[in-house]
């Protein structure tokens, strides 16, 4: 994982990945992440923090999969959140941050 961020805003954090070409959503094809985790890398980190409810805040994974194809991901933190998908990509993040 190259990047981490702090923004005011998940579309602030949105709107720069898609400048730098991660256009696809992953959110609209979760189930791949779990069933594959080798085929992404985490290439950046953009997190979220409301400031008064932990409920507000997310993270925006910018994603670029073993085939070329870059996108994001968004998940919040609140535990009704978290899908098997966030999960697989928190851990990837945790796991490359000492590369």
């Amino acid at each position: 994982m190259k990047n981490i961020y702090h923004y005011a805003s998940v579309s602030k954090a949105l709107d720069e990945l898609n400048e730098l070409g991660f256009t696809y959503d992953f959110n609209l094809h979760e189930e791949d992440i779990p069933k594959n985790p080798d085929k992404y890398e985490i290439v950046h980190v953009y997190r979220y923090e409301g400031d008064s409810n932990p409920d507000d805040e997310a993270v925006v994974f910018g994603i670029k999969s073993r085939s070329g194809k870059k996108g994001v991901f968004v998940t919040g933190f609140a535990a009704n959140s978290v899908s098997e998908a966030a999960e697989v990509l928190i851990k990837l993040s945790i796991q490359n941050r000492n590369k």
